[in-house]
């Protein structure tokens, strides 16, 4: 009899990850809370191309895709925009997401797994330490092992118990909080800038996009706090007096959720578990695109369940998976977790200074969903001399500067003693050190 295991919740990481397994010969069910035609939210999403070719997907028909347009960058006081120069053998595409979702459900489906929709998970089902199902409003499902797709918000993560050792939510500072709308065009002017990025609008703790597309504008607003739709609408009438051709009519979307910021998720297992995607964590954090590393991490995971000879998918066999993930990518994205904590600590006149005085440049802040590593984003020039006189000369900053750079220093220490091998001991010892990076 094929082992049989369950995807909570329609995370594209989980999906494809049930493709995969499917293939092998397991009996796998994918349970969604949304239906079929809601999975996803009504908007288009950025990321790198290889992911589709890592979750074992091809590249869309040219209709389903166009490439990303570099984007410029506004600091509170607007003085000195800065513009990516993105190469074009790294540019990222941009998709609806339920394109996305029809090829990877698509691809799913044709390998034999198998979807519940409108089924809403609750909590896992737990024999003693180990997973064995989960509970949704619809009854209880079991099955070998469980892996958690639910989302930033995991109710499976969410209600593991402690010994497990997975930490059951985000904290301050760690989610997003973003509305996001496509208006109309108020005009047909052309602008110079079609991506325009707002870093503290308004002095406010979050960033804010206006995107001028050909029949469109798409509007972004995000914060550290959670805000309310009049807040959203105010904040709009601002961006349009600063981009008059942001309409006010909302063609779709008009939608809030919450976006992952933050470092990777310091235990991904357990016994008869796997978290991955949103739910482990895996965006950019400076970013909050997570789309590309979760299809990448999908075959990864496949792969430790398919070779897990003793079929038991116990913590000890499933940590390849979390060791594999950090040698990948968690060691890279942790560090930046580090470098975003410094936009939750400097005030908007220090990111003026650093704008205005050249501190950071096009280089750094090129930022892809591909950039898993710190040293994606530095640029070691001519002129770093220069940049680090500016920042000696303001003494605020330099204490902030310095201290995000002690943070990045313990982050690379710790990650590279991750215990090789799963002793819940030695794990708990070690994620305790991890997590306390951030605190």
């Amino acid at each position: 009899m094929s082992k049989k295991i369950i995807v909570a919740g329609g995370g594209h990481g989980g999906i494809a990850t049930a493709a995969f397994l499917a293939e092998k010969g397991f009996d796998v069910t994918v349970y969604e809370r949304h239906s079929r035609k809601n999975m996803g939210y009504d908007w288009t999403d950025i990321f790198d191309p290889g992911a589709l070719f890592a979750a074992g997907l091809d590249m869309p028909p040219e209709d389903k895709f166009e490439y990303k347009v570099n984007m410029t960058f506004y600091g509170p006081n607007e003085k000195t925009p800065i513009r990516q120069r993105v190469p074009e053998n790294e540019l990222e595409i941009k998709m609806e997401r339920r394109d996305i979702y029809d090829m990877l459900i698509t691809r799913a489906e044709n390998a034999g797994v198998k979807f519940e929709f409108e089924h809403a998970i609750t909590a896992p089902i737990m024999c003693g330490d180990r997973v064995v199902g989960i509970k949704t409003d619809k009854g209880e499902h079991y099955a070998d092992m469980v892996i958690d797709a639910c989302g930033v918000e995991s109710p499976v993560r969410a209600n593991l118990p402690d010994c497990c050792n997975v930490q059951k939510h985000p904290v301050d500072f760690e989610k997003f909080y973003v509305y996001r709308a496509f208006c109309n065009k108020a005009s047909d002017e052309k602008v110079e800038d079609k991506y325009k990025v707002y870093l503290l609008p308004e002095g406010k703790l979050g960033i804010g996009w206006v995107a001028a597309e050909e029949n469109y504008t798409d509007l972004l607003i995000g914060r550290f706090e959670p805000f309310d739709m009049a807040e959203a609408e105010r904040t709009a009438e601002y961006f349009r007096s600063k981009n008059p051709i942001l309409g006010t009519e909302v063609l779709r979307g008009g939608q809030f959720t919450e976006i992952s910021v933050r470092q990777p998720l310091s235990v991904l297992v357990a016994d008869g578990y796997a978290a991955i995607g949103d739910s482990a964590f895996m965006t950019v954090p400076i970013i909050g695109s997570g789309i590309a590393n979760a299809l990448k991490m999908s075959r990864v995971l496949a792969d430790v369940i398919i070779a897990d000879s003793t079929e038991t998918y116990s913590a000890e066999t499933l940590w390849k998976y979390q060791l594999d993930f950090y040698k990948m990518m968690g060691s890279g994205l942790a560090p930046l977790a580090a470098v975003k904590l410094l936009l939750t600590r400097i005030t908007p006149d220090q990111l003026d200074y650093i704008l205005d005085n050249g501190i950071l440049t096009w280089k750094e802040l090129t930022i892809t969903a591909n950039s898993t590593n710190l040293s994606s984003m530095l640029s070691f020039s001519s002129d770093m001399p220069q940049r680090a006189l500016m920042i000696v000369k303001n003494k605020e900053l330099l204490k902030q500067l310095l201290r995000v750079a002690g943070d990045i220093a313990k982050v690379v220490a710790v990650t590279a003693v991750i215990p090789k091998h799963y002793a819940r001991h030695s794990v708990k010892k070690w994620a305790k050190k991890y997590d306390g990076i951030f605190k």
